[in-house]
């Protein structure tokens, strides 16, 4: 029997209020997160990826507002919570790391006394142990000479060691989970292959559950135990990072796994048709399917709800429906080149 999930968030919608109306950022939501494990949250940018990890942490500010859904976490609805109790869990049992350092760490303040602030506010180490917690924290997510460095500014760090030391602050309190919001794209190549095998020794180690939120299915492939594909709000398909990678059920994902570079010199590279819609003017039916190559009359009524599209995987599309009430292929299917392999 399967253990409990860690996280498992249930039909979460996070909506932002326009002079037109409330817009969906995070519109029906899904998805667990078991003790150990690592699910990778995937999509184009605006997609709503890094919406959904405010969410969890109840730090979407008005005009965005959580309009339903449950957050469960270790048995609670941390939607439930009140703003002070929150402030105990974040951090101390689930962690952020942001994609952009410079602007999650206080430039007015040495990097050390922001990670010794974290100890000292939940109670990890007292005024007189934060700072040499602090120094084995650098050591730990390897910035050479810790204790100097810890008196640096983060102005004085480059790129890199500044997001090693937004991890160290996020394992500080050796939280259950940690939410990494695109922790590499700032980084040039090098340093995020260094930064991904830091993660993962950091979650082993530990333990740690961990949510990465990425745009690159290159990262997702390395890292992640199981892959949840997102397109305007909506998860569309999930399942086992290698079952996905091989059969992908929806056709946005196929689209995506084609549009990766690898294949001969000189071969130019597949791109999905058209862009991502705007919010608050989806179209009707499948978000998708005004840039989808299988589209048929169907696509266009309803959203299509989550049908089995292998062992443990789901997708958000008609083509899965065991009872098609129409004919679900078109000649432009032919257009989507087989994932790669």
């Amino acid at each position: 029997m399967n253990p409990e999930p860690l996280l498992s968030v249930a039909h979460l919608t996070t909506v932002f209020d326009t002079a037109g109306g409330a817009v969906p950022a995070v519109d029906e939501v899904s998805f667990e997160i078991r003790a150990g494990e690592t699910l990778g949250l995937v999509g184009e940018s605006g997609s709503g990826k890094s919406v959904a990890a405010l969410s969890i942490m109840g730090l979407v500010q008005p005009p965005g507002r959580i309009a339903s859904g449950h957050v469960f976490f270790k048995g609670r609805d941390l939607l439930m919570l009140g703003e002070r109790e929150m402030r105990r869990v974040r951090g101390a049992e689930i962690s952020l790391i942001f994609q952009e350092p410079m602007t999650a760490l206080n430039p007015v303040f040495r990097v050390g006394d922001q990670i010794a602030e974290t100890l000292r506010v939940h109670g990890r180490a007292t005024r007189r142990d934060a700072t040499a917690r602090a120094i084995e924290l650098l050591r730990a997510v390897r910035i050479t000479h810790p204790e100097s460095r810890v008196l640096d500014y983060p102005h004085q760090l480059s790129g890199g060691m500044r997001q090693r030391v937004l991890i160290a602050m996020a394992l500080a309190c050796q939280p259950s989970l940690v939410i990494a919001d695109e922790p590499t794209t700032a980084l040039d190549v090098t340093i995020q292959a260094e930064i991904l095998d830091l993660l993962r020794e950091m979650k082993s180690a530990l333990n740690l559950s961990l949510l990465l939120i990425t745009h690159d299915l290159g990262v997702i492939a390395e890292t992640a135990d199981r892959v949840a594909v997102m397109y305007a709000g909506r998860i569309v398909e999930t399942g086992p990072v290698r079952e996905i990678f091989r059969r992908p059920g929806h056709p946005y994902t196929r689209g995506l796994l084609a549009s990766m570079p690898g294949g001969r010199p000189g071969q130019r590279l597949h791109a999905i048709e058209g862009s991502i819609p705007l919010l608050g003017d989806l179209p009707p039916g499948c978000a998708f399917n005004p840039r989808c190559p299988d589209r048929f009359d169907r696509c266009a009524t309803a959203p299509p709800p989550d049908y089995s599209a292998g062992p443990d995987q789901t997708a958000k599309c008609y083509l899965h429906d065991p009872h098609p009430q129409s004919p679900i292929r078109n000649p432009q299917s032919a257009l989507v080149p087989d994932a790669p392999r």
